[in-house]
């Protein structure tokens, strides 16, 4: 399939007529961060666009007002603004497009059972000659297997009675969508933010650019770990903080972490794709480690006693992110201090307490905005930080 962008729709204002793309009915199944930004995009373009939320299994409109004066889902869900409900399966059977971008919360082997019934539960409703994006990476393959998946559970056969496209999300959106049923000019329009289009690509073409994108990411941050791990002296760390690793922390460091796994089940046999993602994921296991092993040696240096401190382990996160990697690696952090030091008090959003806990003397910190925001707050109280970025550095 040759690559192709959208078309122009201005000639359908020059005419006084309303585009396609305006009459487009959308439901978007997921209430994450990564499929609301999707929604609020499509209905401030003018679509009517339905947003799930899988926990209540409702289906709320989201029209352009609303969009536009909420900015993410985070804010939605706290102003708590009334909105239409309806039915899940109502709001699917009308949809002509249906993105797939749930909240993963499960790990390990749970993870595909858990999108499996999510899949299952979006897709069951759909009527005929709809549209499935599915917004989940997934690796080599993965999309042959969801297109089996999906028409075992419609009876609709893909690309004749059921479109079905890849456009995995996370970080900035693809400029690709990944098609088993040719292009969609609707659809490339509605998710083209601006001037520039998205172009149509064939599904295998889709997932290796992915994985090109993903391992050479990845790579990159495993080299960075392994060679600070040897800096010393503190010249050296000076320098290589000022130029390269000033904004790295553990947050992005574990941002994509799913998807890596996700390329790893892949392949049946070892190769030299699963020693990079095995060498990548061995990277951050040990930095975790050494991680460990710079807080307590601050507490031995700074005369610090274990049973009279709490470490505590400041990770500001969106609890609406579509991936769970943050949440698990958080709490894997937090049970491995404990174990290692003793008292722990993590805080995955701001809170004051932190700053009038008296056992709290150190903090290891693991976003850019949180070494910010702590850093300008502390010198009611001196805290240490610890800054978990590939130098691991202190600041006293």
């Amino acid at each position: 399939m040759e690559r192709r962008g959208a078309p122009n729709f201005n000639k359908f204002f020059l005419l006084g007529m309303q585009p396609p793309y305006m009459a487009a009915k959308v439901v978007v199944y997921g209430f994450s961060t990564e499929g609301y930004l999707l929604a609020r995009q499509m209905s401030i373009k003018g679509a009517s666009v339905s947003l799930i939320d899988e926990m209540s299994l409702s289906a709320i409109s989201l029209t352009p007002e609303i969009a536009k004066k909420y900015a993410s889902v985070s804010s939605l869900k706290e102003d708590e603004p009334i909105l239409p409900l309806e039915p899940i399966d109502v709001a699917i059977s009308r949809a002509q497009y249906l993105f797939f971008a749930p909240r993963i919360r499960k790990i390990g082997q749970d993870t595909k059972t858990e999108i499996c019934s999510k899949f299952k539960t979006a897709t069951s409703p759909l009527k005929k000659n709809s549209s499935v994006i599915y917004c989940v990476p997934t690796g080599f393959e993965g999309n042959h297997e969801n297109i089996s998946f999906l028409e075992h559970v419609t009876g609709f056969e893909a690309g004749r009675t059921v479109s079905y496209y890849y456009y995995p999300l996370g970080g900035e959106n693809p400029e690709l969508i990944g098609s088993f049923s040719g292009s969609d000019e609707v659809l490339a329009e509605l998710l083209s933010p601006g001037k520039k289009q998205r172009e149509f690509v064939p599904m295998s073409s889709a997932e290796h650019f992915y994985a090109v994108d993903l391992l050479t990411r990845f790579s990159t941050l495993f080299s960075s770990l392994e060679v600070c791990k040897f800096a010393q002296d503190e010249q050296t760390k000076a320098d290589l903080s000022s130029r390269r690793f000033k904004d790295v922390f553990l947050d992005d460091m574990v941002a994509g972490m799913y998807d890596l796994q996700s390329l790893h089940s892949s392949f049946d046999a070892p190769n030299t794709i699963t020693y990079i993602i095995n060498g990548s994921l061995r990277g951050i296991e040990n930095y975790i480690k050494r991680l460990i092993d710079e807080t307590r040696s601050l507490l031995k240096q700074n005369h610090l006693k274990a049973s009279r401190t709490t470490i505590a382990v400041s990770w500001t996160m969106d609890k609406y992110e579509m991936r769970g990697d943050k949440v698990d690696m958080l709490r894997d952090l937090t049970s491995r201090l404990r174990d290692s030091i003793g008292d722990v008090a993590a805080y995955s959003e701001p809170d004051s307490d932190l700053f009038h806990n008296e056992r709290i003397m150190v903090v290891l910190v693991c976003t850019q905005a949180d070494f910010e925001r702590i850093a300008e707050n502390r010198k009611e109280k001196n805290l240490i930080l610890i800054k978990a970025n590939p130098l691991c550095e202190v600041v006293q």
